[in-house]
């Protein structure tokens, strides 16, 4: 092989020789990071770590390749910047009061022969703003539809909002994400209509804004809806059950919003059928059966006219005592007879208990003539002897 040749293969194994020791070489003295995601406003740490630093500093530098610190030495004027810790295997700083601004791609570097990196992306993001809810007009009418916006700006990552009315989650239509003026963060909007009913009246519609960066908690806002709806009307007698001769009120007791204002009266089948009333209250002084009949209460407000008759049946309050006392001498006469039956049986009970010990005294009289104790005289009394076949025995 001529000179020449044999040169350049001894260069080329040369070449190769130290290239496989500098793979070795870079295994050990390459530096390891950590992509780094961290709310604006709060404080990040890139940690650099390298297991064999080779005599050589570790520098940190920010996405505009400007030098942050190096080894211990700071590089740039931001008091935000801050040294955690520096050692031959390890260079940690923090970045306190994140903005959106600090957001990208970091290096460490570790200047051996060749210098070798490595890239940290630090991720900001963005507080969506309390949502605003817009839309609303007063007042709501029983049928309407209730056309709602919910707008929340300021979100990195674009924020998802949701919508709820009490505990019922409601169906909103696909957001609508546009980016603000900054170029960094977005304003979300969402829409959501609502057929109101009367049962909806002073119902809590709420706007939630869910997103990372709240960490567990959310942020919301509530519009109040008030729903106006037609009355609807009762009839309450006081007392309860008229006599004649009794004053009466009628109170038509009307419910709605707005509550009903104008109640009117009528007698079904009189010649004037309007009837004086004070407001809701419909006075009767005196009650007589020439009251009696079907009266008519009309409660409304603006959007619209209830309706509820009451049948007012006058009864005699002659009839009605004579039927109480018959009532009560029923009553009176029941009594007496469980009265009657309870004394006859306390009378023959007694009867029964005296005619019994009566007895016993007798028949314990008989056998003690000639009986040593109670029990023989007892025995004695029946006619038995204390060794004969014929016992008799007696329990009280």
């Amino acid at each position: 092989m001529p000179p020449p040749a044999r040169s350049l293969l001894f260069l080329l194994g040369s070449c190769l020789i130290a290239t496989s020791r500098g793979n070795l070489s870079h295994d050990r003295s390459q530096p390891t990071t950590s992509d780094e995601t961290v709310v604006a406003g709060y404080k990040v740490v890139l940690r650099c770590e390298v297991e064999d630093p080779d005599e050589s500093s570790l520098q940190w530098s920010n996405p505009a390749q400007q030098t942050l610190y190096f080894g211990e030495k700071r590089a740039l004027r931001d008091l935000r910047i801050q040294l955690e810790r520096s050692t031959p295997n390890e260079l940690t700083i923090s970045i306190n009061n994140a903005t959106l601004a600090d957001e990208g791609e970091y290096t460490c570097s570790i200047f051996t022969m060749p210098v070798r990196t490595a890239k940290a992306i630090v991720t900001v993001l963005g507080i969506p703003q309390k949502p605003q809810i817009s839309g609303y007009k007063e007042p709501l009418r029983e049928g309407d539809t209730a056309k709602l916006m919910c707008v929340s700006s300021g979100s990195k990552p674009a924020a998802n909002l949701r919508w709820q009315k009490g505990d019922q989650v409601l169906t909103a239509m696909p957001p609508e994400v546009s980016e603000d003026a900054n170029g960094k963060t977005f304003t979300v909007t969402s829409r959501i209509e609502i057929l109101v009913q009367k049962e909806d009246n002073n119902a809590e519609v709420t706007c939630t804004v869910d997103h990372a960066s709240l960490q567990n908690s959310d942020k919301s806002t509530s519009q109040k809806i008030e729903v106006f709806y037609s009355p609807t009307v009762s009839i309450e007698p006081h007392p309860e059950y008229p006599q004649e001769g009794e004053h009466l009120e009628l109170h038509c007791d009307g419910q709605g919003n707005p509550m009903p204002q104008e109640f009117t009266w009528e007698k079904e089948g009189a010649e004037v059928t309007r009837l004086e009333a004070q407001e809701n209250v419909l006075i009767f002084p005196t009650l007589n059966k020439s009251d009696s009949g079907i009266y008519v209460c009309y409660a409304t407000n603006i959007m619209g006219t209830a309706i509820q008759k009451y049948n007012l049946a006058v009864n005699d309050a002659s009839r009605v005592t004579h039927n109480r006392s018959t009532y009560h001498a029923i009553i009176g006469g029941v009594v007496a007879v469980v009265v009657f039956l309870l004394l006859i049986l306390l009378i023959f009970l007694g009867h029964y208990l005296i005619r019994h010990k009566g007895t016993y005294l007798t028949h314990e009289a008989k056998g003690s003539d000639d009986a040593p104790d109670a029990d023989t005289a007892i025995i004695n009394a029946e006619g038995g002897q204390t060794g004969g076949d014929d016992k008799k025995e007696y329990f009280i």
